[in-house]
């Protein structure tokens, strides 16, 4: 496989710019007190973020918003997960026709895809149903003195906040989302009273397909 081109940009060095080796753009910062430089892994973003300078550069990418991509992308890099799949598993999954909107999720058995549990509610969000239906299958697993089996989700969201024993949604709290926030409460409060001994694992949706939980609606 042939080796990809990187693009060195130097702010501040001796001849500042846009460079295509390391060797060139090294010797612009060798020996420069407070030297300014970064890769880049195309030239379009090299020569737009030398063009806009560095400060622009580090204001973009310490914002809010970046630090919250970067963090997100962090947490899918390091999300468990198995190389193979554990047949012997419960499969969780949820959807929600419009977001928000009327949502449901379920839990099935991962070899076979017989459902186990399954709740509706008119108005919530993706999220809340993954989050509620990885509780639910920690206390239906619980519930039924089956050990510590496996659990799949697809959602890495979901799989932090049951490790924060926290819900971090915005979803607003109405009439109409009230039922739906009950659950929310419970689950939190499951959470907190009960240790989580399953292994909570990342479905690979790229290497295995749908998670068998899935509804079937993409």
């Amino acid at each position: 496989m042939a080796k990809k081109t990187k693009f060195y940009v130097v702010w501040l060095g001796h001849r500042p710019g846009v460079y295509t080796d390391w060797p060139t753009a090294k010797q612009q910062i060798d020996g420069y007190k407070g030297a300014k430089y970064k890769s880049f892994p195309d030239r379009r973003q090299a020569e737009a973020a030398f063009a806009n300078g560095f400060q622009s550069y580090i204001k973009a990418a310490t914002s809010p918003a970046a630090r919250k991509t970067s963090n997100l992308r962090k947490r899918r890099q390091n999300a468990p997960h198995t190389d193979k799949i554990i047949t012997r598993s419960i499969s969780v999954d949820a959807a929600c026709s419009g977001n928000p909107g009327k949502m449901e999720y379920q839990g099935v058995t991962t070899s076979g895809k017989k459902q186990l549990f399954h709740r509706a509610f008119p108005l919530g969000t993706n999220n809340i149903g993954e989050f509620l239906a990885l509780v639910h299958a920690l206390a239906f697993l619980k519930g039924q003195d089956m050990g510590d089996l496996p659990i799949y989700s697809d959602s890495q969201i979901a799989i932090g906040w049951v490790q924060k024993k926290k819900c971090k949604t915005t979803l607003a709290k109405t009439p109409r989302t009230e039922e739906l926030y009950t659950y929310i409460e419970r689950a939190e409060a499951w959470l907190k009273a009960n240790p989580v001994t399953n292994p909570i694992y990342k479905w690979n949706t790229k290497a295995w397909g749908e998670i068998p939980a899935d509804f079937g609606r993409k």
